[in-house]
């Protein structure tokens, strides 16, 4: 019996994965101004999103998704609904509490609205943790790494003028999500491509239809407002 801990941990220890390099700078000066990529929003904004998604080679179907998302209080409120404007699934964290208004299958499966908005905040929102490095990567862009609260680890990577990736892996560094952002006439969000590595891989390609800043308003005017928009496409 005192053999199954040590099986467990040469068992765990074999899935885990080495995470890509990020090399500081040899300038002691360098290292200490070096910026960190951020692409991500400053203020509170309304997006839509066509979205199409792939998975096992094919391409599975084509979505709306319109999200509001606050960086300063970590809010976000998401709809998903087919092109003519019916409404799949209506969910929203206000940064602790998940609530799902409207669930329709397959997004009534499991966790899924619990990790679309962690997609959703992995994407908007600056990273919650400490910086662990910061650097280059093997091709020369400027990356930075965090360690998040659960052990897990994102990268942001200035990889091309104009397109960022965030990596995000688990705690013993295997990459769940791969996401590349193509920014175009001065919005980082026009074009999206998410690769996610689940039981079935699968990637979603987003390009932007609208955004825009939204003022100050409680999550349920948030809430009407995605409502409203809905109403407008089926028209």
């Amino acid at each position: 019996m005192k053999f199954i801990p040590l099986i467990i941990s040469i068992v765990f220890l074999a899935s885990c994965s080495t995470m890509p390099a990020i090399y500081p700078s040899i300038l002691p000066a360098v290292q200490t101004v070096l910026t960190c990529p951020s692409p991500f929003l400053k203020e509170k904004y309304q997006l839509m999103h066509a979205i199409e998604i792939h998975a096992a080679g094919n391409v599975q179907g084509g979505i709306i998704g319109v999200t509001v998302a606050d960086p300063s209080t970590r809010f976000v409120s998401c709809a998903i609904m087919t092109a003519e404007g019916m409404v799949l699934l209506e969910t929203q964290s206000d940064g602790e509490k998940l609530s799902v208004h409207r669930a329709l299958p397959p997004f009534d499966s499991g966790d899924f609205a619990k990790n679309l908005i962690d997609d959703i905040k992995l994407i908007y929102f600056t990273p919650q943790g400490l910086i662990q490095k910061k650097g280059n990567v093997d091709n020369g862009s400027a990356a930075c790494r965090w360690q998040v609260e659960d052990g897990d680890f994102i990268d942001v990577i200035a990889s091309n003028p104009g397109s960022t990736e965030i990596k995000k892996y688990s705690a013993c560094g295997s990459l769940q999500r791969h996401i590349t952002l193509k920014e175009t006439a001065g919005n980082a969000y026009s074009s999206i491509e998410l690769q996610g590595s689940e039981l079935v891989n699968y990637t979603l390609l987003m390009t932007l239809i609208d955004a825009k800043p939204v003022g100050s308003r409680s999550p349920g005017k948030e809430k009407l407002k995605v409502k409203s928009n809905a109403k407008q496409r089926r028209r």
